[in-house]
């Protein structure tokens, strides 16, 4: 844990273009154009701020949960890896990506109401022009899943909600359709394998990109992994409250907390987190890995 955001770092070969909440972005020094490195830092972003304090492994975690759904979504969607041959410094927390055109848009499939989704619900009966019936309530389930894409914004500022006709006023209805299409079916999929391990696959964002060349159709960024998808425990799942979850949770509700002296609704920067929330946050994102693949992480 240390108590500043980490600076990205000086990797031979690569030239450092970009940082975002979680990931760092370089290009090869030798002028070449077809892919880009991805770095998962171990920064951890709350309510639009990217926070001072990391948690441990949070990187590696979800660069190999990522690499693991990317593996089991390859017969329906091809991704953006190209390889794991990454400078030494970023082992096991980068990959070199195949450089997409990215569609502006993020890609949500829900199959539980929460979160922004049920804000929306309760004012309009509806969620990103999507009719729902009356009387769900916190955590519940769907009769099918819905795509309910947002505008992406700039660190520090909030993605919208928008309904699938402004994304196809933006990208064309041919590709808007492809895109909600294939984002249902990767949670279609993804719910039924997560729900053979007792997790529930609430919701998720997807990225899509297109391959500048062939124009196929890209998965890129991460996949379903806690920072971009709600998991809960189904052996704990009880509509009409907020569901216990796999993600950063802990880090929320430390920061709504008096203890940390922090409002959200002021322009104050978030307070380093204390020790005890980063070890159970990086409990959870690990807990989540494995109970997900099977797998021991760093085994």
């Amino acid at each position: 844990m240390t108590d500043t955001a980490t600076t990205p770092p000086a990797l031979p070969g690569w030239r450092h273009t970009y940082s975002g909440k979680v990931r760092d972005l370089y290009v090869p020094d030798d002028g070449a154009t077809d892919v880009v490195l991805v770095v998962a830092s171990d920064r951890i972003s709350a309510y639009d701020h990217v926070l001072p304090t990391t948690i441990d492994d949070k990187g590696a975690v979800l660069t190999a949960l990522s690499l693991w759904w990317f593996d089991q979504l390859s017969p329906l969607v091809a991704n953006h890896v190209v390889s794991l041959e990454v400078p030494e410094q970023v082992a096991g927390r980068a990959m070199i990506c195949r450089r997409l055109q990215m569609y502006p848009v993020e890609c949500v499939a829900r199959g539980y109401l929460t979160g922004s989704g049920l804000v929306e619900y309760q004012a309009t009966r509806e969620v990103c022009g999507v009719p729902l019936p009356d009387g769900l309530v916190d955590g519940s389930r769907l009769r099918e899943p819905i795509f309910t894409p947002a505008t992406k914004a700039a660190v520090g500022e909030h993605d919208e909600n928008v309904s699938f006709d402004v994304v196809a006023a933006q990208v064309g209805q041919d590709v808007a359709t492809r895109l909600r299409d294939t984002t249902l079916a990767v949670y279609a999929r993804a719910e039924e394998i997560a729900a053979e391990r007792g997790v529930i696959l609430a919701d998720t964002k997807l990225e899509f990109g297109t391959d500048p060349v062939s124009g196929e159709l890209i998965l890129g960024d991460e996949v379903l992994t806690p920072d971009s998808s709600r998991y809960w425990p189904a052996d704990q799942w009880q509509p009409g409250r907020a569901q216990p979850s796999f993600d950063k949770q802990f880090v929320r509700d430390w920061l709504t907390s008096p203890e940390s002296g922090w409002d959200r609704r002021s322009e104050e920067p978030p307070p380093p987190l204390p020790a005890d929330v980063v070890a159970r946050t990086r409990d959870r994102y690990v807990e989540a890995y494995e109970r997900i693949t099977g797998l021991t992480f760093g085994a």
